[in-house]
């Protein structure tokens, strides 16, 4: 029996419009036999219109013959979150009760926001934005962020 080569994924984190093929995208790519150069290209080339350095988290499927095809999913939820508020990072202890456990707060006009940016993630298509916004709003609350109607 032969045993035929199957395709492989590589899933990395890149910085919009910031990949190079130093680490984590040139060590990723060139142990499968991808010049992450050519990579580093064709990506930067389609993140070229979102804001630099924005986290895009990207699927890449390297073919048997040593082609690649990759998707962009949409920026973390988290990082969005925080965007959103203006803020670097959310809290070690968040207490939604207590004025010093929380970073901040976010109206629900935001939640949606976010929501629409996670709907058009190809898993997330299928979902109904109700249930998107529900999964955000579990976010935020685990970081600390309050939603306010």
């Amino acid at each position: 029996m032969s045993q035929q080569a199957k395709n492989v994924l590589v899933k990395l984190i890149v910085a919009a419009g910031q990949a190079a093929p130093s680490p984590p995208v040139g060590p990723a790519l060139g142990s499968k036999g991808i010049k992450a150069i050519d990579f580093c290209k064709e990506f930067n080339a389609k993140t070229a219109n979102y804001e630099p350095g924005v986290p895009i988290p990207t699927l890449i499927t390297v073919k048997p013959d040593r082609t690649f095809s990759f998707e962009l999913k949409s920026p973390p939820t988290g990082y969005l979150l925080l965007k959103a508020l203006g803020k670097e990072k959310g809290c070690g202890t968040p207490s939604l009760t207590a004025k010093e456990g929380s970073v901040g707060e976010l109206s629900l006009k935001h939640i949606y926001e976010i929501a629409k940016i996670k709907k058009t993630d190809g898993r997330h298509s299928l979902l109904e934005l109700e249930g998107i916004v529900k999964s955000v709003i579990g976010v935020a609350k685990s970081m600390g962020i309050r939603v306010v109607a």
